[in-house]
């Protein structure tokens, strides 16, 4: 037990990172559909490549979707919606405006004849001509609801007069066009049209007129005949369930396609209808293990070949669990969005290399991107169509997206994937339907929606910067502002080492531009290597005043041990301004284990018979850990350097920068960083070329015979 605990304590990080990878193909294989993949790919319009097919089994021929749906259209072209006619509503209005009547009769009563009695009303003119207007009055209201009000809603805004409906009275449905009945608006004209008319006509007996247009009987209008929402969708989804979804059989032995006949349309769909019915039978009980084994060996083939890319090409980031987290995490993301949607061509599956190259390289993004759709590809409907369209996109928005702080680059990329689907898909489409009509349009809208999704990268790439410390092109922008406050310090407390921070940048820039590197990082980099000086700007020489030496009052080995100092002093600097560790590493790195040669060699020689503990005289490291660090460390030598020469020609510069370099070459400082020999004589060219641009330097030209 003793052995097994210290064998893994031993083996904890390979387990573990082993563990990360199993775990990520355990949940990949959980996401896939438990169906079997039909053995035979097949394109419309292309050849059969295969050997003759037979029909394994009897099975239906399944409708198309553009068939299916036209079907569903026709159904619902013809389809009448239900109405109910509620005959409730005549009597309870006819009864609120007889009460409404009777009470404006009694008022204008008490208004005009109050001296009279009850008995002198009832026999009054007026009470005899209104009793024939409210007679008059009850039967307009009845033949209105008789005939019946629709109700007016967003169902019924586009009827036509010719709309055919349906109207429920008890119990009994009944056809009738929309014309047929008054909508609200049509029934209040009618009602006054009608008493206008009936006024009219008794203009020679009825005295009170005024009384009877005061009477306002089109309140007691409303619709007795609303739309039944629950009828009709029952009604509606009965129809479109009757639809059927074959359209004949295959027979078992028949023969489907012979090999290089051409799969033409009517083919295809019985191909895509034995696909469907095959899969279908694969995913039943009987073989879901046998399937979820093949799957395991798929995904695993998948995760394995990533595996060895990673420990082939880029150990770095199997070292870090962090970053090997990031990577399966991005895959599993992506794979998980997939599995979820009905149609995969919505998925962003271009977010995998855009972010990917944001923190990596081109290289890695792009084999990470085929992995991926290579997983997704496995259930998509059209495998083949589907990953070289993906793979397509994904090669352009690598290219595309060269500088994603830049905002108009990452849409500038998105508008490119989009046509890059849209021109790839309808080169497959054409070829496969043999003309444009049959062309899915629809995929035009998924292509960019899918577009517009890639804007979803920058939230996620600040996302994934803050929980694993990443450090992308867009935060090394806003840093390498020297308006940034730890940036303005420096250039107020040590104004020299500032001026000098900023040509390092400059020449670090160029010369990671030539040998293939971040130059963004390597600049921004060079700007802060130096910050540890403002504790004691004035014990480095780029910010003394002619005439006063503070090293002048102090030891050599103290000496030393302040300039050694300043890069201690810069990493907490750096820890309190809460910089990305990729930029403390500058800091951390510029002088390597190199020593501080002026005072070493001032030290031997005041006392050269002294033993010297060299340790003193030694930055405390680590070397400089890659091509950018190490390009700093360079030009922050040469530039340092640059400032003591007398004079500034061709030859004192090659001289300065051959010098240097070799002796940080001999000094092993550039073991650790992948930097060649071939990169380190490319770098002495620019280094040689730009201080030369910057002091001026004159040229020697050949002499004349």
């Amino acid at each position: 037990m003793k052995n097994l605990l210290e064998y893994i304590k031993k083996y904890y990080n390979i387990i573990f990172k082993i563990s990360l990878f199993v775990l990520t193909i355990a949940i990949i294989v959980f996401l896939f559909p438990r169906e079997g993949k039909f053995k035979f790919e097949f394109q419309k319009g292309r050849p059969w490549m295969h050997a003759t097919l037979i029909a394994p089994f009897d099975f239906p021929i399944y409708k198309g979707e553009k068939q299916l749906q036209q079907e569903k259209d026709s159904i619902l072209k013809s389809y009448n919606p239900y109405f109910i006619f509620d005959s409730s509503v005549i009597n309870i209005e006819t009864e609120k405006f007889v009460q409404y009547f009777n009470q404006k009769q009694t008022d204008y009563f008490d208004k005009k004849y109050s001296n009279l009695s009850q008995q002198e009303r009832q026999n009054h003119s007026f009470t005899l001509n209104s009793n024939h207007f409210l007679d008059f009055s009850k039967k307009l209201l009845k033949d209105i609801y008789s005939k019946g009000v629709l109700e007016t809603s967003e169902i019924t805004k586009d009827y036509t007069n010719e709309t055919k409906i349906i109207i429920l009275k008890d119990n009994i449905a009944q056809n009738y066009l929309y014309s047929e009945f008054y909508s609200q608006k049509t029934a209040y004209e009618y009602v006054l049209i009608e008493i206008t008319k009936y006024i009219s006509d008794k203009s020679s007996t009825l005295k009170y007129a005024s009384f009877y247009k005061s009477i306002n009987l089109y309140e007691f209008v409303h619709p007795n005949i609303f739309y039944d929402s629950k009828t009709s969708e029952n009604v509606k989804n009965t129809l479109l369930k009757n639809i059927s979804l074959t359209k004949g059989m295959i027979q078992q032995g028949e023969r489907i396609i012979a090999q290089g006949d051409v799969i033409d349309g009517k083919i295809h769909t019985v191909l895509e209808s034995l696909k469907r019915d095959f899969e279908s039978k694969l995913g039943s009980s009987y073989y879901y293990k046998i399937i979820m084994f093949g799957q395991i060996i798929f995904v695993f083939a998948c995760i394995f070949v990533l595996f060895l890319f990673l420990l082939n090409f880029r150990k770095d980031i199997l070292q870090n669990t962090l970053k090997t987290v990031f990577i399966l995490m991005v895959v599993l993301i992506i794979v998980t969005a997939a599995r979820s949607v009905n149609n995969l061509y919505i998925v962003p599956l271009v977010l995998v290399p855009i972010i990917i190259k944001t923190f990596y390289d081109s290289r890695l993004a792009l084999f990470i991107h085929i992995v991926t759709i290579l997983i997704v590809g496995f259930f998509a409907p059209n495998g083949f169509e589907f990953v070289f369209l993906s793979f397509i996109a994904g090669i352009v928005a690598i290219f595309s997206l060269t500088n994603l702080y830049r905002r108009g680059k990452l849409i500038f990329s998105a508008a490119l994937v989009i046509m890059a689907y849209s021109f790839v898909y309808f080169g497959m489409a054409i070829t496969q339907e043999g003309n444009f009509a049959n062309v899915d349009w629809r995929n035009f809208m998924f292509f960019a929606i899918n577009g517009g999704l890639l804007l979803l990268a920058y939230p996620l790439i600040y996302i994934f910067e803050k929980i694993f410390g990443f450090l992308s092109d867009v935060t090394l922008m806003e840093l390498s502002d020297t308006n940034q406050r730890l940036l303005r310090d420096l250039a107020e407390k040590a104004p020299g080492t500032f001026q000098h921070s900023m040509q390092v940048a400059n020449l670090a820039e160029e010369a990671i531009i030539k040998i293939g590197g971040n130059p963004l990082l390597a600049r921004t980099g060079a700007l802060y290597h130096d910050i540890g000086k403002m504790n004691n700007p004035f014990y480095f020489i780029e910010n003394q005043r002619a005439g006063f030496n503070p090293h002048d009052n102090h030891e050599f080995d103290e000496s030393a041990d302040i300039i050694i100092n300043h890069v201690e002093d810069g990493i907490e600097l750096a820890k309190k301004f809460k910089l990305p560790e990729k930029l403390v590493d500058f800091i951390r790195t510029h002088h390597g284990t190199s020593k501080v040669q002026y005072f070493y060699r001032s030290y031997i020689k005041k006392f050269p018979d002294k033993e010297i503990d060299i340790s003193k005289f030694t930055y405390h490291g680590p070397k400089p850990l890659s091509k950018e660090t190490a390009v700093v460390m360079m030009a922050d030598s040469v530039e340092a350097a640059s400032r003591s020469l007398s004079d500034y020609d061709e030859s004192t510069i090659d001289t300065l920068v051959e010098t240097i370099i070799n002796n940080k070459v001999a000094d092993n400082q550039f073991d650790n960083s992948d930097i060649t020999f071939k990169d380190i004589f490319l770098i002495k060219e620019i280094l040689k070329k730009k201080l030369a641009n910057i002091y001026h330097a004159r040229i020697k030209y050949p002499e004349k015979s």
